[in-house]
């Protein structure tokens, strides 16, 4: 069971659930009435099947049937806005009262054949609005919790390349590391959260995982193209409760769902960049009758701007789902993703100050082969419950292959190359049932759900090739004294239940009490070899060294979240949940020299509070206001020490217990509603995107570490920019912000004169201007921009292993060009 510090959360929660269930068996009941309704076209009378209703002022929708009937069932008496919206016709909305049962009908006129880029991305910004309203999407419960949604259609970004400073300029405190890779890996984090692979995040692609191993090594390799995604939903550490054991939340990856009106539709993007990057992007979508598609294939090749970083990588993806009745439906998806990257290596402090795209690593490679599958049932047993299914797994291999001494400055010896070869093979099931209940004069909702999660990897490491290319076969025979050798596997189990109930006391406030409970049992099986020589090379001592290890445990988490509807146009949220990390097989087993793993290395745990406001402001501001704080106990990071041999060292373990806090702003002004109120051609908008974060080491057994501030947290972290349009003609300028930051917990500044090995050191504060524009006429559009517009010379990260060691320069003025073509 897992211990909590200074947190009365477990007392707290079941007192609140004590009281939740004396109020509900004590509560008489009221009457109830429903809204039944009907949507039509209004040129020619005819059912509209698929479109969607919402229920704005509870948040919840529902989809009209094969005949375009709809209803809502338990509503107390009182007035309600719905909206409806279906492809190729108007949104409409309309308030409706009740004191009886309600029948209303609504009549969609259709869209006008051709629309303006600029009315378009409106259409789309305002059923967004919509749905952002929504307490439940599918099987999934977001009520009084931090969420943010990407809607990429409203981008005007690189899209062709991921580019995630632009891609996420609207999330609010995201820290990102860039590696100029085209968007081949996703490396975020947040609230001082390692930004590296992503890893602190459960990473989805809809709904499912699709990284390397969910408890034992949730770093992320691939990532879907942007060009595929219709949103990107992201959900913060109080998602803990339905997807798993994480700090960072939940970011899941919502694909392009298949064009409901259209036998075919093909969409063709081709991208020429700086430095030779070619990138094609290739889809199909439609609906015949019940089944339905949408598949791609994307194809990416770039030289990098420095030398020793060209990359290829190609991507398919298909989703095909049969309706097999009116409350039924299958899908199944497949994701093929590789990629070849030469890595150019990292740079020390003097190396980066005199020349950022020197390199002097031409032998390091890695490349990745991966393979998703999933398959998923959803069931809507009545309008008040559905139910959803789904099994999924994962087959993938990563190789790296390179020199990669901790002495940066160190030229290659070009001898046998260290190898690294990971293979994961793991699958799951997850459940979840739905219901809405009348409770309070109100309809409340109760989630339930588990999930199966079941991995066997296998790690080694050993001695590659002495050659120049990207070969990732292990040469024992030729090189059998090689340092570095190790042979492990890592079987892991996980099973979990989860609950979580949204009380909607009344119309205006939601309680949602949420619990999860886990058993975890991750395994480290195999051997490392100790391997001595002398100064002339010869071998002194050789042994193979057995570590085995098994962390078996089981716990609670809890949560709970509330929301206060105000009026329709501001809601005060408040939420505080659990989390929890298990220690990965990559905390545990790498065979460096100069890396030691603390032998006493336990798992991480804490708790995410968030209170915040978010609306609109007569319809000019959209904003969402917060404050957070979270607790992080145990937490595993790095510290330099000097060794028996007076030989400096880094050692992995448990720092020690630290809390972060700040402030988090976002907020959009539309200026075209203020200065061309008339003018339905024309979008203006300003957005600012501002994090103030502060943190602490509350606690540590380490030297030079209580008092200091947490790595990767920036005190600033800014975004803000101008979206503009007219007609056809869309564009954006954007600002980026990132103040200094520290990456070990030492708080080692930044030494300018360091020409070993440039991993220790804080982070230096820059800005980035970027600029995207697009033109569309009739099916065809294009795109162009400008990244790093004032060519800044900076740097995000420092690598202590792939894609360094050392600095990894950051890239510099870059250009990009997108022709597309929709048919």
């Amino acid at each position: 069971m897992m211990k909590l510090k200074d947190c009365n959360m477990y007392n707290i929660t079941k007192r609140l659930s004590f009281l939740l269930l004396f109020f509900w068996l004590s509560l008489p009941c009221f009457a109830q009435f429903s809204i039944t309704g009907k949507v039509l076209s209004k040129t020619d009378n005819s059912s509209i099947t698929n479109a969607e209703v919402f229920l704005t002022t509870l948040g919840i929708s529902t989809k009209t049937d094969a005949s375009g009937n709809f209803s809502f069932n338990n509503l107390s008496e009182g007035s309600y806005t719905i909206a409806v919206f279906s492809f190729e016709y108007e949104v409409i909305e309309k308030v409706i009262s009740i004191s009886e049962n309600t029948t209303v009908v609504f009549e969609l006129p259709l869209l006008a054949a051709q629309l303006s880029e600029v009315v378009i991305t409106k259409r789309k910004e305002k059923i967004f609005a919509l749905k952002q309203l929504r307490q439940v999407e599918g099987t999934a419960v977001y009520a009084g919790k931090k969420s943010e949604v990407v809607v990429v259609d409203n981008l005007v970004a690189n899209l062709a390349v991921n580019a995630p400073r632009q891609v996420y300029s609207q999330v609010v405190g995201l820290n990102i590391y860039e590696n100029g890779d085209a968007g081949l890996q996703l490396n975020i984090g947040g609230r001082g959260l390692d930004p590296n692979r992503s890893a602190n995040f459960n990473i989805r692609q809809n709904n499912y995982d699709i990284s390397a191993d969910v408890l034992g090594y949730p770093e992320s390799y691939y990532t879907p193209p942007a060009e595929a995604l219709q949103e990107i939903q992201i959900v913060r550490g109080a998602a803990s409760l339905q997807y798993g054991t994480q700090f960072g939340g939940l970011i899941n990856f919502k694909m392009k769902r298949p064009n409901p009106t259209k036998k075919i539709e093909w969409t063709s993007r081709q991208t020429l960049g700086s430095y030779n990057l070619i990138t094609s992007f290739n889809s199909l979508s439609g609906t015949v009758g019940d089944f339905s598609y949408y598949t791609y294939f994307n194809y990416k090749e770039g030289d990098g701007w420095r030398d020793n970083s060209n990359f290829s990588a190609r991507n398919y993806f298909a989703h095909v789902g049969y309706q097999l009745s009116s409350n039924t439906k299958i899908e199944g998806e497949l994701t093929l993703f590789n990629y070849l990257a030469q890595q150019a290596g990292g740079l020390t402090d003097v190396q980066f100050n005199e020349n950022p795209s020197f390199t002097n690593r031409d032998r390091n490679w890695f490349d990745i082969d991966w393979k998703v599958y999933s398959l998923r049932l959803e069931h809507k047993f009545s309008s008040k419950t559905n139910a959803s299914f789904q099994v999924f797994g994962l087959d993938a291999t990563r190789s790296a292959v390179g020199f990669r001494q901790n002495r940066v400055s160190q030229p290659d010896d070009n001898g046998a190359r260290e190898l690294l070869v990971d293979n994961f093979s793991n699958w799951g099931l997850e459940g979840r049932v739905l219901t809405r209940y009348n409770l309070f004069n109100d309809e409340s909702i109760l989630l339930l759900g588990s999930k199966y999660y079941n991995a066997e990897n296998d790690q080694r490491q050993g001695p590659g090739s002495d050659g120049v290319g990207p070969d990732f076969t292990f040469q024992d025979e030729e090189f059998p004294n090689f340092e570095r050798q190790a042979s492990f596997t890592f079987p892991n189990k996980n099973l979990a239940f989860f609950a979580e109930n949204v009380f909607n006391i009344s119309n205006k406030f939601s309680v949602t009490p949420g619990i999860r409970w886990e058993k975890i049992k991750t395994e480290s099986e195999g051997f490392f070899k100790n391997i001595v020589l002398d100064l002339a090379g010869n071998v002194i001592l050789n042994e193979e060294i057995p570590d085995n290890r098994t962390f078996d445990r089981d716990f609670f988490l809890l949560g709970l979240g509330t929301t206060y509807k105000v009026n329709k146009s501001l809601e005060v949220y408040a939420n505080l949940s659990q989390n929890y990390r298990s220690v990965t097989f990559n905390d545990i087993r790498i065979v460096n020299p100069s890396f030691v793993i603390d032998e006493n290395i336990k798992d991480e745990e804490g708790f995410t509070m968030d209170f915040g406001t978010r609306g609109t402001l007569n319809g000019l501001l959209s904003y969402d206001v917060s404050v957070f704080g979270l607790r992080y106990d145990d937490r595993l990071g790095e510290v330099l020490f000097e060794d028996t041999d007076g030989s400096i060292k880094r050692k992995r373990g448990n720092i020690g217990d630290a809390f972060i806090y700040g402030l988090e702003f976002f907020a959009d002004w539309n200026i075209q509603k203020i200065f061309f109120k008339n003018s339905t051609a024309t979008r203006t908008n300003f957005f600012t995107n501002l994090a103030l974060t502060n943190s602490e080491y509350l606690a540590s057994e380490e030297s030079n570490v209580v008092g200091n501030k947490v790595e990767f947290i920036p005190t600033i972290n800014l975004k803000t920019g101008a979206t503009f349009g007219f007609k056809n003609w869309l564009a954006s300028l954007q600002y980026s912000y990132i103040g200094e930051q520290f990456t070990d917990a030492t708080n080692a500044p930044q030494d300018v004169n360091d020409n070993q090995r440039g991993i220790e050191g804080s982070i230096p504060a820059y800005g980035v201007l970027d600029f995207s524009t697009s033109y569309t006429y009739k099916k065809w559009k294009l795109e162009a921009g400008v990244s790093n517009l004032f060519d800044e010379s900076y740097f995000t990260r420092r690598a202590t292993g792939y894609p360094g060691p050392g600095i990894i320069p950051a890239e510099p003025i870059t250009f990009y060009t997108t022709l597309q073509f929709k048919l």
